[in-house]
Order: structure tokens, then C-alpha cells, then sequence
């Protein structure tokens, strides 16, 4: 499958100050990928680079078999471009917005309305084609956005923030937008600093640091690679205590142990531990287990070891 996205090298320089810093990956249809980062990292910067609206300092993108240089009108029809922050008008409606947006695509007068019926469908705005835009609550205006951001039907889809300021309800139903979208053939590219937005609906992340892309690849995968083996959460009647710890540190297969939150978690630096030969042994020295269970890893675990906390 030949990829929608490839970026070589990319780099952008403010200056002497390297936003972007020689960053290379490649997506492919359908993909949906997390682009992980605190604030100041470069996303923005990078998002804006594919999008033809800042020129690289270095390196390529190429969109669709385009490269964004020498090709910028066929990325910009394939492309669905939506900012962290968009621009609304007084005494405007939802569907006058669309329309707008609609014929600077190119789209004829004759098919705008379905389009705009269509969009406004799958935003779950039907309701709205009559309402002022500066009217509608946040979550709205950023259901709407991605309404615009449909109107020409785009392959690739570069969503920069799309949950930032929405309250948890809000935000939930962006992130069921956005799993529509990829069940659609859509590939995704969203940008967050808010790591559970993104863990159950991306396939692959990448995360960047200081403008330097530190990890990318399949989530699984990077949680595999950085994590390693499971960490395992072990209660006893008495709480954590210093005999337990002990223990755990001194048994084959386990890597750390330490209290927390009345528990201990113990990581295990062998990926098939036996768990269950553990437990047996922990009962059989007579500690009073009453809570023993794996427990997942995610997105913060493997964002908190790959970065150094700081920004450019």
C-alpha cells in the first residue's frame, strides 16, 4: 500500500532555533496517528508544513505522491486542514460558513447543499444550518470546524488540537468523530498534548520533544519496545509494606518494586514472568494477598520515559 504521507528530513528554523528537527515518517491510508508532544515541541509547526502553509527549511513532504514545494494545489485538494484556533463572523450561519468554504473548493452551487447536509450530518449539527456560528458553544464550533474541514471530502486530515477547551462530554464526542472518520478510510493525522484523547483511537503515535521526533511506529509496538514487561499490582490486608517490596526485588524476573497508593506495583523485566508460579509463592510465605492483577500500560507511561520535560 503506497503511503498518503511521507516526510524526509523535515526541518523548519526560526532563525537559529530548530522547531522542527529532521523528522521522517510515513503514513499510509487509513492510518490514524497520534502526534504526541508538550507545548512547543514543533506539532504545530509540522502540521502547518504539510498543510503548504509555512515552507521547510530542509527536508520534504510529499502528500499523495505530491510533493508540497512543487505541488501545493493538489495537497491543498487533498488535504483537510484544521487549526487549534479558526476564525468565525459576526451574522454568519452554520450553513452560510459552509458554503463559503464549499465553493473555495471548487465545489458547484448545485451540489454544495447536499455536501453541506452531508457534513453537517456527520458532525451531528443537522439542527444548525440556521444557526449563527458565533452563537454555538465551543464544542459546536469545533464540530463545526471539522464540518469545514470535510466540505471537499480530503484524504488526509490534519487536526491540530481538535479536544483543546472542551469540556469531557465535548471531547468524547470529538473522539467518536474521529473513529467515524477512520472507520471511513480517512487517514488522520491529530496532533495533542492530552495523552488519553489519543490512546483508544490511534494506531500508531509519534512523540516529539524540542522539535526532535524521539519515537514513532505502532502503538502496540512502541508500548512493547519502551515499556517492556508488565507491571503487576499487588494489595495485601496490610497494606505495602517493606517485607513485600523486598521480596519482589530480590525475585527472578522482577525488575522494581515500589509502594503506591496502598499498593506495590512491581515491573517485571521479563515479558513472560510466570504470574501465576508469583502468587503461589507470595501465599505460600504467608503474605496476605488480597488484590494481585496486571495492570495496562498507556500512553503516559511510555510519553513520561521517552521525554525529558522540556520544550523549545
Amino acid at each position: 500500500m503506497s503511503a498518503i504521507l511521507e516526510l524526509h528530513g523535515l526541518t523548519k528554523k526560526f532563525g537559529k532555533v530548530a522547531a522542527v528537527n529532521d523528522l521522517t515518517l510515513s503514513l499510509e491510508p487509513g492510518d490514524c496517528f497520534g502526534f504526541i508532544g508538550p507545548n512547543g515541541a514543533g506539532k504545530t509547526t509540522t502540521i502547518r508544513m504539510i498543510a503548504t502553509l509555512l515552507e521547510p527549511t530542509a527536508g520534504t513532504v510529499v502528500v499523495d505522491g505530491a510533493d508540497v514545494r512543487t505541488n501545493a494545489d493538489h495537497v491543498r485538494a487533498v488535504v483537510g486542514y484544521m487549526p487549534d484556533f479558526f476564525g468565525v463572523y459576526d451574522d454568519v450561519t452554520v450553513q452560510e460558513y459552509l458554503d463559503f468554504f464549499a465553493a473555495a473548493y471548487r465545489i458547484p452551487a448545485d451540489r454544495r447543499r447536499r455536501v453541506i447536509g452531508d457534513v453537517l450530518e456527520l458532525a451531528d449539527l443537522g439542527g444548525k444550518r440556521d444557526t449563527f456560528v458565533d452563537t454555538l458553544s465551543r464544542g459546536m464550533k469545533q464540530r463545526l470546524c471539522m464540518a469545514k474541514t470535510l466540505v471537499h471530502d480530503p484524504k488526509l486530515l490534519l487536526l491540530d488540537e481538535p479536544a483543546s477547551g472542551l469540556d469531557p462530554r465535548a471531547r468524547v464526542e470529538i473522539k467518536e468523530l474521529l473513529r467515524e472518520l477512520t472507520d471511513m478510510g480517512k487517514t488522520v493525522f491529530v496532533s495533542s498534548h492530552i495523552l488519553p484523547e489519543l490512546a483508544d483511537i490511534c494506531n500508531k503515535i509519534g512523540i516529539i520533544e524540542q522539535g526532535k521526533l524521539l519515537v514513532s511506529g505502532d502503538v502496540q509496538e512502541i508500548m512493547r519496545q519502551v515499556v517492556g514487561g508488565a507491571t503487576l499490582r499487588i494489595r495485601t490486608a496490610d497494606g505495602a509494606d517493606e517485607a513485600l517490596i523486598a521480596f519482589l526485588q530480590s525475585y527472578p524476573g522482577i525488575a522494581a518494586a515500589q509502594a503506591h497508593n496502598g499498593a506495590v506495583l512491581a515491573r517485571c523485566g521479563e515479558v513472560n514472568l510466570d504470574q501465576a508460579q508469583l502468587l503461589r509463592e507470595l501465599v505460600a510465605r504467608g503474605f496476605p494477598i488480597i488484590a494481585f492483577h496486571e495492570t495496562e500500560a498507556d500512553l503516559e507511561d511510555v510519553f513520561m520515559r521517552v521525554t525529558r520535560g522540556v520544550v523549545s
